[in-house]
């Protein structure tokens, strides 16, 4: 069994479509519901130097806290965005997920790909409709 972390957001249509990409390689993944059990700040700041990204590249911007607390100006600390996104987890980006290959921000959906460990067991559709497996598990290039 393979040790599979998605931090999931059930309503956003690319965190279910990444879910549905890891089950779809047969893995069943520990999924966290961050909204409910956002992560310590010693776990966020794990993800973020896991992903290899600085802090303000894993804040979300499309949405009310962003713009209420002015978060896109140069003016705060990466403490402080780490305060903000703590006090506010609908501002972590999502879905990020955790393999034995690697920690990455799935945006788009297909980015969990290169850290699954097991292939794809068939064909997968996004929501929107988009094919991005063949019938043989192989990613389809666009």
């Amino acid at each position: 069994m393979t040790d599979i972390t998605i931090y999931h957001n059930p309503a956003c249509g690319t965190s279910r479509n990444t879910l549905a990409l890891i089950r779809n390689s047969g893995a069943e993944p520990t999924v966290i519901l961050y909204l409910k059990s956002p992560p310590s700040r010693d776990e966020l700041k794990k993800l973020i130097a896991d992903m290899g990204i600085g802090v303000r590249a894993l804040l979300r911007k499309n949405t009310e806290p962003y713009e209420q607390l002015c978060l896109a100006e140069d003016r705060f600390s990466n403490e402080e965005l780490l305060d903000a996104m703590l006090a506010h987890p609908i501002l972590i980006n999502r879905p990020v997920v955790v393999t034995p290959l690697g920690t990455k921000l799935c945006r788009p959906s297909e980015e969990v790909l290169d850290i699954l460990p097991d292939p794809q067991k068939g064909a997968f559709t996004k929501e929107q409709g988009e094919t991005v497996i063949d019938e043989h598990g192989n990613r389809i290039s666009l």
